[in-house]
């Protein structure tokens, strides 16, 4: 019957190198200045266990003194290659007791040996056991992992981790230190949780940083930094899904810089934003990046936001896109359920939405896209609307009804909390919820007259 002993091999292994300097045929020079170190081998176990030096010795590549091969490895300290060699004779290694920086060193160290099982065991300590080390050096780790093809294991852990906190990079002082290359390769990925115009915001920070002496300021450019400018963009234009940057912020933060973007591109946004029921050929069908859809909710979760947000938005159903912030301005159990808290806490604040707790399952609610105030008047809008849900894990149950344009469409009194239509669409008066049939919403089945278990109401903020 079949018998193995590795545990026994590596033993006498081990022997092997406790007597090393008995019988040895290689010397190999680690460190440098006052650290160097001459440590001794054996060149068959070399050869078996790494590929560096199988090649090595195969090709002759080292020198030859006294019938001895010479190696020398002043960028390896003595401390680390002793791990490594250790490692080569036995199979065992103890990170822990190594400093972070230090295991990123012995990981360079072992990749230039080409030892290829201690760099995927290196890579995995790394990532399940140095998550702050990574975190507090993302760019020096990412740098690190995209010059070396062997640790896709860390450049796959870096990429993800920044794309998922994109903060930790893209707020950094580093990032405008960040290598052209990389800069590319985050910019092509949909998982990257930051606003288009953010990551507008942030190119042009960084193509500024790379040519110091010009303004920061477009319109002062002259016609060589216009082109040192657009060659410096070039390559990440098209990495930059427009589209999804609101027509606000694309005539503010995007179109002073029309110099440096190709015209047909400008043509086309303009028109997109302008008439965006026109058909266009060359239209970009990218989907948008994945969001975050963090939202300060006691009645909600973000899958209803995204849904809110594609209401909201209209122009296309991406029910990934949500092109808005939902900041939380008023909460009725926090704030008080009354009235005056509510105008308080939503006057003048633009275009918001309400959402309304009737019970552990049905909310109900409506978007004004336009400002609550306390003037006691009424407004009209075609873009506000109200909704039912007879569930609200149930997307199935959402009924949603537009706004007919009518003169009553939202009613901002100081008697009142938040105002639907005249009286009957829905609205909110001394604590309690009404609605009823009306001619200012299609119908979505409100109850008459209810009184709440909660109301939140958040700011509308477009990205």
């Amino acid at each position: 019957m079949p018998f193995e002993s590795s545990q026994e091999i590596f033993n006498d292994y081990e022997k092997l190198l406790e007597t090393v300097d008995e019988d040895y045929n290689v010397i190999i020079y680690v460190g440098e200045n006052e650290n160097v170190k001459e440590i001794h081998a054996h060149s068959n176990i070399l050869r078996i266990r790494s590929q560096y030096f199988c090649t090595a010795f195969s090709k002759e590549w080292s020198e030859k003194r006294d019938g001895k091969f010479i190696f020398r490895k002043p960028n390896i300290s003595p401390q680390l290659f002793e791990m490594i060699l250790r490692f080569i004779y036995c199979g065992k290694i103890v990170l822990e007791k190594l400093q972070a920086s230090d295991v990123l060193k012995l990981l360079i160290a072992v990749d230039e040996l080409k030892i290829h099982a201690l760099i995927l065991h290196i890579q995995e300590y790394l990532t399940e056991h140095q998550n702050e080390f990574l975190q507090q050096n993302p760019i020096e780790i990412l740098e690190i992992a995209y010059r070396h093809e062997t640790f896709t294991d860390l450049l796959n852990f870096s990429f993800k981790k920044i794309c998922k906190e994109p903060e930790i990079l893209f707020n950094s002082d580093k990032f405008i230190n960040l290598k052209g290359n990389l800069l590319e390769s985050l910019l092509q990925r949909d998982d990257l949780l930051l606003y288009e115009i953010d990551i507008w915001n942030s190119l042009i920070k960084w193509c500024l940083t790379q040519h110091s002496n010009i303004s920061q300021n477009p319109t002062q450019w002259n016609n060589e930094e216009i082109t040192v400018m657009e060659r410096t963009i070039h390559k990440f234009i098209p990495l930059v899904r427009f589209r999804y940057i609101s027509s606000e912020n694309f005539v503010t933060k995007v179109y002073p810089f029309k110099e440096i973007i190709p015209k047909d591109l400008i043509n086309n946004m303009l028109l997109f934003h302008m008439a965006p029921n026109t058909n266009q050929s060359n239209e970009d069908k990218r989907p948008p990046r994945q969001s975050k859809c963090n939202v300060d909710s006691l009645i909600i979760n973000p899958n209803l936001i995204k849904l809110f947000a594609n209401w909201i938005y209209r122009k296309e159903k991406i029910f990934e896109y949500v092109p808005y912030e939902f900041r939380l301005l008023y909460r009725a159990s926090r704030d008080g359920n009354t009235k005056v808290a509510f105008h308080e806490k939503c006057d003048n604040k633009g275009a918001t939405i309400v959402i309304i707790e009737i019970n552990s399952e049905q909310i109900v609610g409506g978007y004004n896209p336009l400002s609550w105030d306390s003037s006691n008047t009424y407004k009209s809008t075609y873009d506000s609307f109200i909704f039912s849900f007879q569930d609200r894990y149930n997307f199935q149950t959402a009924k949603v009804g537009l706004s007919y344009g009518d003169a009553y469409s939202i009613g901002c009194h100081s008697s009142h909390g938040p105002m639907f239509g005249n009286g009957n669409g829905l609205n909110f008066w001394e604590g309690t919820w009404y609605s009823g049939e009306n001619n200012f919403y299609s119908k979505v089945d409100l109850p008459c007259n209810f009184i709440a278990n909660n109301y939140e109401v958040f700011q509308v903020i477009e990205k």
